[in-house]
Parts: structure tokens; sequence; C-alpha cells
């Protein structure tokens, strides 16, 4: 197995010497780095940093890295994360009845390929409850609809707080999650906590039925877009996409089937992304370290 490390990511005002501070930080507590990564965004004044380094050897225990790295992040005026890769963290898959996209999050997992627990799944319909109980998830059905919406949020959020979660993935969950819902879960900072996986490249096609305007307008790629969820609709930043062609011999089924594939890849990249600690927001964008 590989050995464990510890991820630092680091957003902060941008001024001279900041590579030679995060570095030395970590070198001075005798951490030996195995990644680094930094971008400097001139027109937003902004430092953004992402270090990984063994555990073994370190000076601090696992336990007071983080209280360190706050300080750090304090002297500096900036916002930190420290993770560790061994973790696995608790994951919450919102569904509906579509199963394409949720099939290929809990065979990643199986494999390894995601560093992921999923203790609960949470879907408005009860068609997948068997794929869950399959994969050792707890299936809450929880039906949903502009009447009973705040109810139904309630429900949710005590579901992700008896399990600890600290993901959500909407697989295909065809349901727009409210702001009071946001801002209980995932309150805005650098590092959201709700990814989507949208059936379209965005900014194209937002919203529903994008693969029948898609087809309305002759487009020659389509695409599939995995975002974090603000509140503006399928306008979160983005973290993957992936796209495939088409052609004037396609109908609209074969732009859906072979969407499929789109969605599946661009969201099973994103949670990747995001669970590998290589994303980063700011300024309502994102940097991918890869």
């Amino acid at each position: 197995m590989t050995a464990a490390t510890a991820i630092l990511q680091m957003i902060c005002p941008d001024q001279p010497g900041l590579v030679r501070e995060l570095s030395g930080w970590v070198a001075g507590n005798g951490g030996n780095i195995v990644h680094a990564d930094h971008h400097s965004d001139q027109g937003a004044g902004l430092f953004l940093s992402r270090i990984e380094w063994q555990l073994e050897g370190f000076g601090l225990p696992r336990e007071a890295i983080a209280p360190a790295a706050a300080s750090l992040a304090e002297r500096l005026g900036g916002e930190q994360r420290v993770t560790f890769s061994d973790q696995r963290p608790p994951v919450a898959i919102f569904v509906s009845k579509q199963d394409h996209c949720f099939l290929d999050l809990l065979w990643r997992m199986r494999t390894g390929e995601l560093p992921m627990r999923v203790p609960l799944v949470v879907s408005n319909h009860p068609d997948l409850g068997s794929i869950a109980e399959e994969f050792g998830a707890q299936f809450a059905h929880v039906p949903i609809n502009n009447a009973n919406r705040q109810e139904a949020e309630a429900r949710h959020l005590e579901l992700l707080k008896e399990h600890g979660i600290e993901l959500v993935i909407l697989a295909k969950y065809m349901q727009v999650l409210t702001p009071a819902f946001l801002a209980a879960f995932d309150p805005p900072d650098a590092f959201h906590r709700v990814i989507n996986i949208h059936h379209s490249f965005l900014p194209a096609f937002m919203g529903a039925q994008p693969y029948h305007r898609a087809w309305e307008r002759g487009v020659k790629l389509i695409g599939a877009t995995g975002h974090y969820v603000t509140d503006e609709l399928d306008a979160g930043p983005i973290i993957a996409q992936s796209t495939v062609n088409v052609s004037h011999r396609d109908e609209v089924e074969d732009l859906i089937r072979k969407g499929r594939d789109t969605e599946r890849l661009a969201l099973a990249r994103a949670v990747r992304l995001h669970l590998k600690r290589q994303v980063m927001v700011y300024r309502g964008r994102t940097a991918v370290f890869e």
C-alpha cells in the first residue's frame, strides 16, 4: 500500500515568498514533499497552493497538523484545509430513477478508484433501493414536491448529520436544492460539499432537456459537466467536463445514449478530483491541480 500523506490546501492573498513560506513550513517540520502545485492569480490578487507530503517522519502528530496549518493560514490571511490520503470520507449519493451514474460511482468505489464510503443513499423514488442495499448503504426514500420541500430537506439534513456525511453527490437526482439546504450543509467558502452532474457541456443548454435542445440546434458535439452546486441553477464552479461527437444521423435518443457515457465519465472524474483534494474554488471558478 502507498504510504499515507498529508495534504494542505491554502488560499491566501498573493505576496512574495509564499512558495518558500509554505514549503519551508513543511520542511521545517521534517516533511518530505511528494507533490506541490501553486497558482498565482494576478487579477484576483490570490495565491492558491496544494502541498502533499509523507506522514512518516513528519515532526507533528497527525492531530496537531490541522491546528498548526490553521495558525499558518491566519498569519497569511487565508483559508486552509488539511486532509490525509488514507481517509475515506463518508459520502451520500442522491438519486432519482436513472441508475447509470449511481452504479458507476459504486463500482469505482468498490474497485478502490474512488476513496470514499457510501453509508447513505437518498432518493425521491423507491426504484434504486435494492442497488443501495447490495452495496451496504442505507436507502432513504424521501418523496419531495413543491408542497413538502421544506420538510423533505429537513429530513435530508437529519440523515446527513446522522451519518456524518462530508460530501453529497447528485447522481441524476433531478431536483433543485434550495438555498436553505445549501446554507445549512454547504456554507460558502473555498471548499464546497455538493457535486452535481449536468447533462450538457455547460454553460450551453442549461436547465431541462438539454439533449433535445442540442438536437434541435444540430450541434456536432455534446457533453456533460460535473460541477459544484450553488444557489444559481447549473451555474456552480465547474470541476470536470466530458464530450462526445454527434452527427446529423443521430436522433434525440442517440444523443441521450451517448450522453450517458459522458455523464458517467464527467461525474466520476469530478468526484475523484474532489476526493483527492485537487480542486479549490475562488471567485466562482475552480483551480484544478492535476
